[in-house]
């Protein structure tokens, strides 16, 4: 039995963007849908509730900043993966990319085939089981990491982590006590594909303790950060 079509929304003011991405998406299999304004792209993501959703920042209405704090804001799409693709190549952008919860940050202009290649990366990277990452449930005193609901409770309360926060806190959890490299950090929670600053990290810790509001994960200076429990 085949399995579903993977959904794909686009949100893109530009109309020749659109056509050509949704055309090669959906030469490579995908069920691929496409908004021109922010507004539009929230209205289709609550319809369809997509896998993916690439969005451009400078739209009309909502830019794409916008549109991925507020899905990021509502549990339905925890874990809908989110792509900026956008002509916006400044470092500060992307970090606020990143910061907002954006899965991936691609700029224009871009070959319609690497543009797949990192859409097909990015599926790959969230299709692995707990099982079959070797990763699973995780206890602590107070804390309790659930990778396979992307749940995480403190003292029986769920805390909502955006999805980097949450695989950023496991992979530390996973190996309390050892300290993790910045470099390594970046290429396990980010992928090797993606460009981003020591900062982001910097920032996905700070919300993270500021939301477990609990000291178990410490810096190590000029090297990295661990989780001590």
């Amino acid at each position: 039995m085949d399995l579903p079509k993977k959904k794909i929304l686009i949100a893109d003011d530009e109309e020749d963007i659109l056509e050509i991405v949704q055309y090669n998406l959906q030469q490579e299999g995908y069920d691929v849908t496409t908004a021109k304004n922010g507004d539009e792209a929230l209205t289709k993501a609550k319809q369809l509730k997509p896998d993916l959703v690439i969005l451009d920042i400078m739209m009309p209405k909502r830019n794409g900043v916008e549109v991925c704090q507020l899905m990021r804001s509502q549990p339905q799409f925890k874990d809908t993966l989110v792509i900026f693709l956008t002509a916006l190549s400044d470092e500060t952008n992307q970090v606020k990319g990143f910061d907002t919860g954006a899965d991936d940050y691609i700029t224009k202009p871009i070959s319609t085939k690497l543009l797949v290649s990192r859409v097909n990366a990015l599926f790959r990277r969230f299709q692995k089981t707990p099982e079959e990452s070797g990763q699973g449930l995780l206890e602590f005193e107070n804390l309790i990491i659930d990778p396979q609901q992307y749940v995480v409770k403190v003292s029986g309360v769920e805390v909502m982590l955006a999805k980097k926060e949450f695989e950023l806190l496991h992979m530390l959890a996973s190996r309390p006590g050892r300290v993790f490299l910045r470099n390594e950090i970046l290429n396990q929670v980010w992928g090797n594909n993606v460009i981003v600053g020591d900062r982001t990290i910097d920032v996905h810790i700070r919300k993270i303790r500021q939301k477990l509001d609990m000291d178990c994960i410490h810096t190590v200076k000029g090297v990295g950060y661990k989780f001590t429990g």
